[in-house]
């Protein structure tokens, strides 16, 4: 993932005059900033004194922001450090909800926090852990085998050279663990795309970012619970920024606002309802201005629909996105019998 950015000292939030512009008409609600992050989205929000926030972030290291808005905005802002597929836990009138955001990005400053990892500019143990985690990259790339790894990033990084790297990381590790610098001095040595504009290690550290903080499943859930506590007539807007996100999202709210080709002859009750309205069926892209003062927000697209009935059921989505889910249930099995001897 890509990130909303802070080039220098100032903190750009990405597309935020088009979510603005697209929530607006429904100010004089609760909104649910479902990525809180530095505040940017919620600080703009509660500037119109008729709106709420309720924000959430599963990164502890947002708590001392979500206090200093807290002072300010007592009356009309909360936190929660959870993660964002946990949005049906948290107690809200879901009557007064008018809208959910969800910035699938990180900021710089957690790519550059030492302690995190994130970045392959980093040096020292491998973590990648944004908060609430079972397991860090160190464990994930000292410890699985390499038909695992190979898996992780062939489908979380779309990475061509998956193979020959696993395989390489498991000849490695027999004489030593593998650190951040290790990995990234590995990756460089076996990739073969040397022309590509993206730094070699991008790809490799996409899917174990998404790998240890279960990505997929929180999105997915995260949709589906953001759509069960909306109510009629609410929005949900989310910005992503790399390919298995945005298709992800796009399968969401297309399959959910198409209506299927059934029968004219069908009883009523038996055609489905769509549950969206779609305002725009293609993503909106950062302006050209956005992308000069922030070049991150380049391979950003945002999406977003109307709710317009309810539903229970989204095993088509569920079914669509499985084969993600079940590499990321590969540490189900894997970590019950060494976990403890690797924290």
């Amino acid at each position: 993932m890509n990130a909303t950015v802070k080039p220098g000292k100032k903190h750009f939030p990405v597309l935020l005059n088009e979510i603005v512009s697209i929530i607006s008409p429904l100010y004089s609600g609760t909104f649910i900033d479902c990525t809180f992050g530095q505040g940017e989205y919620t600080k703009e929000i509660l500037k119109n004194p008729k709106n709420k926030v309720i924000a959430i972030d599963r990164d502890n290291k947002t708590i001392d922001i979500a206090k200093n808005i807290k002072e300010k905005f007592k009356d009309r802002f909360s936190f929660k450090n959870i993660r964002f597929s946990e949005i049906n836990n948290i107690d809200v009138n879901k009557k007064d909800i008018k809208g959910i955001i969800f910035d699938l990005g990180y900021s710089t400053n957690q790519i550059k926090d030492p302690e995190k990892g994130l970045s392959f500019n980093s040096t020292g143990k491998l973590n990648m852990q944004m908060g609430l985690n079972d397991f860090s990259a160190h464990q994930v790339i000292n410890n699985l085998d390499q038909q695992h790894l190979e898996k992780i990033f062939k489908y979380f990084g779309e990475e061509k050279n998956s193979k020959v790297i696993s395989r390489k990381i498991c000849e490695i590790r027999e004489n030593k663990n593998i650190k951040t610098e290790d990995l990234v001095i590995l990756i460089n040595k076996n990739k073969f795309n040397k022309n590509s504009k993206i730094h070699k290690a991008t790809k490799i550290f996409q899917a174990l970012r998404i790998f240890v903080n279960k990505e997929i499943s929180e999105l997915l859930y995260g949709l589906i619970n953001a759509f069960n506590i909306l109510p009629i007539g609410g929005i949900v807007v989310v910005v992503s920024f790399h390919s298995i996100e945005d298709k992800i999202v796009k399968f969401f709210f297309k399959n959910y606002s198409q209506t299927k080709n059934l029968s004219r002859y069908l009883p009523e009750q038996n055609k489905e309802k769509k549950l969206f309205k779609l305002i725009n069926s293609k993503p909106i892209f950062p302006s050209e201005r956005e992308k000069k003062r922030n070049p991150s927000s380049r391979s950003a697209k945002l999406r977003y629909a109307i709710k317009t009935s309810h539903s229970e059921n989204f095993d088509v989505f569920i079914k669509q996105f499985k084969y993600l889910i079940d590499i990321e249930n590969l540490s189900k099995k894997i970590w019950k019998n060494f976990f403890m001897d690797f924290c």
